[in-house]
């Protein structure tokens, strides 16, 4: 792949420590520094990460010129800025889902890397793990998809100043979990022809729960929901006419996948993994930018702009 990418890592929260940590796993990438909103942060991630370089302002951590790339980990109403720094600086961009509030911020951060001729991604991890991978190859030998099924529930305590709680934190059962069976939903069979939701709120207002029923042209079907209620199953199935694809829970992470042909015995295929699965979305960025390619095929910027219209109209219905 060349020369190890330098990653920037802006945001000090949790998702940015197991990036960091998930990275020194490969020898594509290294975090070379840090971005908070204070010193002090920046300063606390650094040394328990050991990284060297340490900056008090995202603004900073955009205009270093030792590092090539940037992670936007902050929360979410944040991405869209954060990126747009990044981007402007002239970064290869890697940011974290959700990619932004809505899908006219997504637009944008899409216009302005086309138009710089600059990396960007969705950090949609799930798509470039070696289970998801091969679940890819397999979808081809179970004939005309008739169903696509995943569920993402959680439990959390009921505390207003939690993010997942907090309208102003982009909180929300959606943006936070269901985008994962969303997305999942949109990789094998695009973007719905039509789409019916149900959304109950949480007790500050935000999405607590949402199931989706999505149609699409070929008459396929996706029933997907998400929670914030209750840890569910945080399963998957795609079903064909020939057979189906099952994964393990939680379907997002490294799992195990069993294909069962509608006539024979099923296979399973184990999961065989190190660390929490990020480090694979850092080689797909590596990969990128070595090939001097400014996009991923794995998780294309018009698909995510896709996804995030599909949740938007699904967000309209509550």
């Amino acid at each position: 792949m060349g020369n190890p990418v330098r990653w920037g890592i802006m945001g000090t929260g949790g998702i940015a420590a197991t990036f960091a940590t998930d990275l020194k796993l490969t020898d594509s990438g290294t975090v070379v520094a840090v971005g908070s909103r204070g010193q002090a942060s920046a300063d606390a991630f650094a040394d328990r990460l050991d990284i060297q370089r340490r900056h008090a302002s995202y603004e900073d951590l955009a205009a270093d010129p030792e590092i090539d790339a940037v992670y936007v980990a902050t929360p979410h109403p944040m991405h869209h800025g954060n990126a747009l720094l990044a981007l402007r600086a002239g970064k290869a961009v890697l940011v974290e889902k959700p990619f932004t509030m809505n899908a006219d911020e997504a637009r944008e951060l899409v216009k302005v890397a086309r138009d710089n001729n600059v990396f960007l991604m969705e950090a949609m991890w799930t798509r470039f793990l070696p289970n998801v991978r091969r679940l890819r190859e397999l979808v081809g030998g179970i004939g005309e998809i008739v169903t696509v099924t995943a569920d993402h529930g959680q439990w959390f305590a009921e505390d207003a100043e939690h993010r997942l709680f907090a309208p102003a934190l982009g909180g929300g059962a959606l943006l936070d979990l269901g985008v994962y069976v969303v997305s999942f939903a949109s990789m094998v069979l695009g973007p719905p022809s039509r789409i019916v939701a149900m959304v109950d709120p949480a007790f500050t207002g935000v999405d607590g729960q949402t199931s989706m029923i999505f149609g699409y042209e070929s008459g396929a079907q996706a029933v997907l929901t998400c929670t914030l209620r209750a840890k569910s199953p945080t399963r998957a199935a795609i079903v064909g006419a020939e057979g189906r694809i099952e994964i393990d829970g939680p379907f997002y992470g490294p799992a195990a996948v069993t294909l069962t042909p509608r006539e024979g015995e099923p296979t399973v295929i184990p999961s065989e993994h190190e660390g929490s699965g990020l480090r694979h979305e850092a080689d797909e960025v590596a990969l990128r930018l070595a090939a001097g390619e400014t996009e991923s095929p794995l998780m294309p910027l018009d698909e995510t702009v896709s996804i995030m219209a599909t949740m938007d109209t699904v967000l309209a219905t509550s």
